[in-house]
């Protein structure tokens, strides 16, 4: 096997490196390609770079022979998935499909779960489809493809100068006591410091020592806005990762216990300067849990 190396065209420039390889080699698991990255395995311009690097036309990247690009997806995309991941579509046009995502399922296939949401709505919608953003594997709601490059760059541009309105609910452990605006970086591990981190919670209604809250993020740091409830001692109930454990176990056990964080609505700039606004409603076992609590 010998090294492969790939001319990245103008349609592709401004990508950054990580999204570019995730969406060229869909059926190598997400997690491969960050760690030939951070190995250095993979080169641009035969220098070592971040997952973050935006390539540019004419880079030059080079791909590990070790790595198995043909490697088939081992389970088949049937039918039933297409229907429970990729038929409840809130908005579609020549650019872009916004679909209300259910939980449980991955943006992208890693080791665990070989078939990622993005398998699936390329199946049913074809190859050039993209991920514009990405949301948790059990948050529910707005989440846009790109169906060509050019609408992916848009959007990429679009985060960038903060110009892509999201907005969240999720209920809350404890009585949040007025709305607050949260300015912290993230941290996933303590080798790591994000840039900042912006996120505004804002009170709908009190619950039984819990809080309903609308959630707007200025930046789409990875957990963001979970890290950011814990760090106010208000976690998001049923969040396994930062969360309340002995909290989460208290609640009723007939409620399906699924993390409640939804992504409510997201607006921005079509290509045609039109603004795009989208909205879903929560998922029937978050309406559930704030019945319950009240």
């Amino acid at each position: 096997m010998s090294v492969k190396k790939l001319v990245i065209n103008n349609d592709n420039s401004g990508r950054r490196l990580d999204n570019y390889l995730i969406s060229t080699y869909n059926s190598v698991p997400k997690s491969k390609i960050y760690n030939i990255i951070r190995k250095g395995e993979v080169r641009v311009n035969s220098s070592r770079v971040k997952p973050n690097y935006k390539i540019k036309t004419d880079d030059i990247i080079r791909i590990p022979p070790n790595l198995n690009i043909d490697q088939p997806l081992t389970k088949t995309i049937g039918i039933d998935l297409i229907k429970k991941y990729a038929g409840n579509i809130l908005f579609e046009n020549d650019n872009y499909i916004v679909i209300n995502k259910k939980g449980g399922i991955a943006v992208h296939g890693g080791t665990k779960n070989i078939i990622g949401l993005i398998d699936i709505i390329r199946e049913k919608y074809g190859k050039n489809i993209d991920l514009c953003h990405r949301i948790d594997k059990n948050t529910t709601g707005c989440l846009v493809f790109g169906k060509n490059k050019k609408a992916v760059k848009f959007f990429n541009n679009l985060l960038i100068d903060n110009n892509v309105k999201k907005t969240y609910q999720a209920v809350l452990k404890g009585k949040l006591k007025k709305n607050i605006i949260i300015n912290k970086p993230i941290y996933k591990n303590s080798a790591i410091k994000s840039k900042n981190s912006i996120s505004k919670f804002k009170i709908i209604e009190h619950l039984n020592n819990a809080t309903l809250v609308e959630v707007q993020i200025y930046t789409g740091r990875s957990h963001q806005i979970r890290i950011h409830a814990a760090s106010i001692n208000h976690p998001i109930i049923f969040d396994n990762r930062y969360g309340d454990k002995d909290f989460n176990k208290s609640v009723d056990k007939n409620i399906r216990k699924k993390i409640a964080l939804h992504s409510k609505s997201i607006s921005f700039i079509n290509l045609d300067s039109e603004i795009l606004n989208i909205e879903c409603n929560p998922p029937n076992e978050f309406n559930d849990l704030v019945k319950m609590l009240k």
